[in-house]
């Protein structure tokens, strides 16, 4: 079972012969008292518990129980999957970017734990030394996520009429093959989530040879060696000042996009992902 939706699933389904694991693939460090007590209730039906942080279980009281299992990207997909630069340029010139500048992405849902204002605030921040520099925010949009729109609208007018910051969705055509030319034509990538239950979108720039700039929270700071593949950052002054330096120096980009793509292979694709699931299987039965 993923996340809180089914997680009453086994109290319907009573056979003693099935062995059940509930994955949660939220930041449970803090959670609601009401909503963990809610869950709590459902947790003793369960074998194993798995996490994306072993953090993540002492919030929720079951850390002697539970293992942590890595998320993963799938290299074969349409969005990790190799581009050529044709294709690329192709994409990236139907939005009405120029190749020819520094490009700023974050791709990421819409809500404020992923602080798309705060990227606003520190594009415009780099803008005043860099003035070229080009500005990209993708989100995916749905339907019956009202809350959503609500922070897509808030991000529309605080990015205002700047004719180098993007703001676009699936909406807009972008899906996962734009998704993934976006991601490697960008010069710096940033997640800068204020929350985050894992954030594979970093997993994917890295995969891409990317420098990225993330939230020190939750999973990036798994998949980010400070210093060594990105920068894991606290704030928006010093998100400004890492992509500051990144921008001014490419040999150290590539060195960390370098380090980035050697440390998603050996940990963060699904190869690896499987098998930890054989492992925990071969437990349980």
């Amino acid at each position: 079972m993923h996340d809180p939706q089914p997680m009453a699933l086994p109290f319907f389904l009573k056979n003693k012969k099935t062995k059940w694991a509930w994955r949660c693939h939220i930041d449970t460090t803090t959670p609601s008292a009401q909503a963990r007590d809610f869950a709590e209730e459902f947790l003793p039906l369960y074998d194993k518990t798995i996490f994306s942080m072993d953090t993540f279980a002492k919030g929720m009281n079951c850390e002697k129980n539970s293992v942590v299992i890595y998320p993963s990207i799938d290299p074969f997909s349409e969005k990790n999957k190799n581009l050529t630069d044709e294709q690329i340029t192709a994409v990236i010139c139907s939005y009405g970017l120029d190749l020819s500048k520094p490009i700023l992405l974050q791709v990421s849902c819409f809500d404020p734990w992923k602080d798309p204002i705060g990227v606003i605030d520190v594009y415009r921040s780099v803008k005043e030394k860099f003035s070229d520099v080009q500005l990209v925010l993708i989100g995916s949009m749905a339907t019956d996520d009202p809350e959503g729109w609500e922070f897509y609208e808030r991000t529309l007018r605080h990015a205002g009429e700047d004719e180098a910051l993007f703001v676009l969705t699936n909406f807009d055509g972008v899906g996962s093959v734009e998704v993934n030319a976006f991601q490697r034509s960008a010069t710096v990538v940033m997640q800068k989530s204020l929350r985050e239950g894992f954030g594979l979108t970093v997993s994917e720039a890295l995969w891409e040879r990317k420098a990225v700039v993330g939230g020190n929270v939750g999973g990036i700071r798994v998949q980010i060696k400070d210093g060594e593949n990105g920068y894991l950052i606290n704030s928006n002054e010093e998100a400004v000042e890492r992509i500051e330096e990144l921008l001014l120096n490419n040999d150290k980009r590539v060195k960390f996009g370098e380090e980035g793509y050697e440390n998603v292979e050996k940990k963060f694709l699904t190869t690896r992902h499987a098998l930890d699931y054989l492992k925990l299987f071969k437990r349980l039965v």
